[in-house]
């Protein structure tokens, strides 16, 4: 017989704050342990009680890349990094069947839609920070992506 954890308030209040304050529609914080995650949908805040901790992932093996290759785990302290700004899944293009809203070597204008995080049923564009050159794409469609994950790289 499994027990819930009683909710930690002070904690989800501090994560509907930070929702609040980075203008975010969802925020999830996880220990190993605990997680909550904190969603706004229709202007309300949500939270979500703790679930089991999920089984360790196995490391994958390194792959060898050529020199002056930028490595994933690397690219979130680049410069021109553009990293997510909420958990979901990510789309390349507007529909299924489109062109791609972007490719490795276009130039991008600062505000132009570089691709879409759905999450919670509602697709959010991401658009470019600065203008520049794309010169690495990080995910691919319908690929999970993280809280503060490397989208793409423009230089």
């Amino acid at each position: 017989m499994s027990s819930t954890p009683p909710i930690q308030a002070e904690l989800v209040r501090t994560l509907a704050q930070l929702l609040d304050d980075t203008n975010l529609s969802e925020i999830e914080y996880d220990t190993g342990s605990l997680r909550i995650r904190v969603a706004r949908q229709g202007g309300a805040i949500h939270h979500y009680a703790p679930v089991a901790p999920a089984a360790p992932a196995v490391p994958a093996a390194p792959v060898a890349q050529p020199a002056g290759v930028i490595h994933h785990e690397d690219a979130a302290n680049h410069p021109g990094a553009v990293t997510s700004p909420m958990v979901g899944v990510s789309y390349m293009s507007p529909e299924p069947g489109s062109a791609r809203f972007i490719d490795v070597g276009a130039v991008v204008a600062e505000g132009q839609t570089l691709l879409l995080i759905e999450a919670m049923k509602t697709f959010n564009p991401i658009r470019a920070p600065r203008g520049g050159t794309i010169t690495r794409i990080l995910v691919t469609d319908g690929q999970p992506v993280e809280f503060g994950e490397p989208l793409v790289i423009i230089e």
